[in-house]
């Protein structure tokens, strides 16, 4: 019996495919009712991700509802800094609050216990492995060492990633121990992912948009590129998704020099500049802006079209150019879906 194709990760590896796989960044969340109810069962959102039977159960709720190519894991790019031993929290309405690094501080921080801490996490990942059918691809992910370290020293998120940018210039030494920590971590971590059921993991460089270009090659290239190679020298056929938001000008670079299989893109880049800047043989995902889902009617058709006829001589992921918004109407998830599947 031939093995079950998995349009989505034959996708990621270079083959184009008869209509772009797709799936929706943060597609298991706070739009659907179900994950609402779920979500009511805990007392804080990090323990809805380290509870195996909830979190493996809001991984697969998306799919029940609609026709998507990918599940992927229900978790948070700050369970790495939450299992290093840095003070980690959500805050309804306010997002995740963390005691801020210093120097003095990082010095107690260590990998050394990072998968043990996250068994939970790799045991929800298991458990949607078993559960998810064979032709749908299992997406990982961790947040790269850029992002999660903006939010690891300022305590919290920040329009301007101003505390981490004068942190790193000013205290160099420390904050390449921090990196070095964060490689370090999401490279077990990733690997731990990929050995528990994962077909592809995605690196969320989320916070890369206010990086000058030498601090982009030095903050995000240079350690994504750590990570991919760390990787795959304990698993060499390791498969990639990138998303470094706001790359800009860089994304060839950053595609080029980090080794990811595919390139995801934000709803900021240009489609036609993006192919043609990128190889042709590149496999990109993306990009539709979150609100235009949000909003509907003949302009969600009308822009999704756009995207997959921009990028039909290539492979292509549909998927929105950053994740889902909570105010997000069902029936337009349903429709975009559709129109993705030639409906």
């Amino acid at each position: 019996m031939s093995p079950v194709r998995k349009p989505l990760l034959e996708a990621v590896r270079g083959q184009r495919q008869p209509r772009p796989p797709v799936w929706i960044m943060r597609q298991a969340g706070r739009y659907l009712p179900e994950y609402r109810e779920t979500r009511a069962k805990v007392g804080s959102f990090l323990e809805l991700c380290y509870s195996p039977t909830l979190a493996a159960e809001v991984t697969l709720q998306p799919l029940r509802r609609f026709e998507l190519d990918a599940a992927i894991l229900f978790s948070d790019i700050l369970v790495i800094p939450d299992a290093l031993g840095q003070k980690v929290g959500f805050e309804t309405g306010e997002g995740p609050r963390l005691e801020p690094i210093t120097p003095e501080r990082l010095g107690k921080l260590t990998p050394d216990n990072v998968n043990h801490h996250l068994e939970p996490v790799l045991d929800a990942m298991s458990r949607v492995r078993s559960a998810l059918a064979p032709e749908k691809t299992l997406i990982g992910f961790c947040g790269s060492p850029w992002t999660v370290a903006t939010y690891m020293i300022a305590g919290h998120g920040s329009p301007d990633q101003a505390e981490a940018r004068l942190f790193a210039l000013t205290q160099p030494e420390a904050f390449a121990r921090l990196i070095d920590l964060l490689v370090e971590a999401s490279i077990r971590y990733l690997v731990a992912q990929l050995k528990a059921g994962a077909d592809v993991v995605q690196l969320f460089e989320s916070w890369a948009l206010n990086l000058d270009e030498e601090a982009f090659r030095a903050q995000v290239i240079v350690p994504n590129r750590r990570i991919v190679a760390g990787v795959r020298a304990e698993i060499p056929e390791a498969a990639f998704i990138g998303f470094p938001r706001g790359a800009a000008g860089m994304i060839a670079e950053y595609a080029e020099k980090t080794g990811v299989n595919a390139l995801g893109l934000d709803y900021a880049m240009p489609v036609g500049f993006a192919d043609s800047a990128l190889p042709p043989a590149l496999p990109v995902q993306g990009n539709l802006d979150p609100l235009r889902l949000v909003a509907g009617g003949a302009q969600l058709e009308e822009r999704s079209r756009a995207i997959i006829g921009g990028f039909a001589n290539r492979p292509h992921i549909f998927n929105l150019g950053h994740g889902i918004v909570p105010q997000t109407p069902i029936e337009n998830v349903d429709r975009l879906i559709r129109i993705v599947k030639g409906g």
